[in-house]
């Protein structure tokens, strides 16, 4: 059984969170985890998102380009969360495997 950093889970949960159209295993498949080690520490830290499609608070909808680069800065903010994730993932397997 692997034991993994106490803030590399938390950073992996806050990613979960951060995904609302994201699943447990969805976000495990990616970081290379089991399903259920994410599920017991979505469950340890108390956290939750709501049910449910998301309603815009917007009144008027945003113009295709705005919506496009809302859209895009999102996908950004993912990837350098992912990519950082899995930096401090390798640093500690590399930590680990040295002799």
């Amino acid at each position: 059984m692997k034991n993994y950093p106490r803030e590399f889970k938390a950073d992996v949960v806050a990613l979960y969170e951060s995904r609302p159209e994201a699943t447990i295993r969805s976000v495990a498949a990616g970081l290379g985890i089991n399903a259920e080690t994410l599920r017991n520490w979505v469950r340890a830290a108390g956290a939750s998102r709501p049910r449910g499609r998301r309603t815009p608070d917007a009144t008027q909808p945003p113009q295709p380009l705005e919506a496009e680069n809302a859209a895009l800065r999102k996908k950004v903010r993912e990837l350098e969360e992912e990519r950082e994730i899995l930096r401090k993932a390798a640093e500690y397997v590399a930590g680990e495997t040295r002799w």
